[in-house]
């Protein structure tokens, strides 16, 4: 309903203020602050409504002390430009694939209640997974779990290396080169746009 949203948003801001030191988390922000030019002419003022909102609530500092506000998205070009200038969501944070060591870390978690072969080398899965995501590194573990156990029903006794390459078989990288490359580009014009000499940083502030 028209008004809710916003209504919403200042509830979680007063919660915020309330709770102080405290973080305000907002996942896919993409999703309700798209850039506010595409929903013009189509009757929709929702979302512009929700983007002022936040805009309100972020530009009052005062009483926002002790008080983060962070979020995430996949589609940084399509979050509204005013929510990125300074005092708002100034700084931006570029988190790329996990590398081999984060991959190792990452399998080691979903694998630990997991009964795992002598033949299996979380360290040679993590080689050969490069691009993957930390999500789908999580799906190559559970296959192989489910196959072990398609394999052996009720006679399972470890999940072998065999199990995981069924998996990789089965499921691949969700972050192709050219959605990394993507990605990078984007990351390319942010910093420019700010300014940055480093463009290559993970940190962009």
């Amino acid at each position: 309903w028209v008004g809710e949203s916003q209504k919403s948003i200042r509830e979680i801001f007063r919660k915020g203020r309330q709770a102080s030191p405290s973080i305000i988390y907002f996942d896919e922000i993409d999703a309700i602050t798209a850039v506010r030019m595409s929903y013009e002419g189509t009757g929709s003022g929702v979302t512009s409504s929700i983007v002022n909102q936040i805009l309100v609530e972020m530009d009052g500092m005062e009483d926002r002390k002790g008080v983060v506000v962070i979020a995430s998205t996949n589609r940084p070009d399509l979050v509204d430009s005013a929510l990125l200038r300074p005092g708002r969501f100034d700084r931006l944070l570029y988190v790329m694939a996990p590398d081999l060591e984060s991959r190792i870390k990452i399998l080691e978690v979903h694998t630990r209640e997991m009964p795992l072969a002598n033949d299996v080398s979380l360290k040679h899965v993590a080689q050969i997974t490069e691009g993957y995501s930390g999500a789908d590194l999580e799906n190559v573990c559970r296959e192989a779990g489910m196959q072990a156990i398609r394999e052996k029903r009720e006679d399972l006794d470890k999940i072998e290396y065999k199990h995981f390459e069924f998996a990789l078989s089965k499921i691949t990288s969700t972050l192709p080169t050219e959605i990394i490359e993507k990605y990078e580009d984007m990351a390319k014009v942010i910093t420019t746009s700010r300014n940055i000499k480093d463009s290559s940083a993970d940190l962009y502030k």
